[in-house]
């Protein structure tokens, strides 16, 4: 199964959106799953203003890379181009209207693309 089937399915069995994803790509931020979930917990439901898949998207770019690398910002690029936005309320109430499971499959299936060595 890939990593970011493995965030979707995560996100199926009831783990917020920024656990579903972190926890599915631990290994590659150099943690365990529980590490993962409890890294992620403060960033669920838009608690910090962006969308929580993307911010645990991030994370895992920073710890594996560095908070500079230029993937984080193709990330970001890439997941606007998509859904207009990364701020949580404006995904769910706003204009946008991208439900979490969206927001989850795309951060991760970016995440992945983008650590599997796709340009950037």
């Amino acid at each position: 199964m890939k990593k970011s089937e493995k965030a979707v399915e995560n996100h199926r069995s009831f783990y917020p959106c920024s656990s579903a994803v972190m926890c599915a790509f631990a290994d590659d931020a150099g943690m365990t799953e529980q590490e993962a979930s409890a890294a992620a917990r403060p960033m669920a439901g838009g608690r910090m203003g962006k969308c929580g898949a993307v911010l645990a998207a991030e994370t895992v770019l920073a710890r594996k890379y560095g908070t500079h690398d230029a993937r984080i910002e193709e990330l970001n690029r890439r997941f606007i181009e998509k859904h207009r936005s990364v701020i949580c309320r404006e995904l769910k109430s706003g204009a946008v209207k991208s439900p979490c499971r969206s927001c989850v499959t795309d951060a991760a299936e970016i995440l992945e693309s983008l650590l599997d060595g796709a340009d950037v």
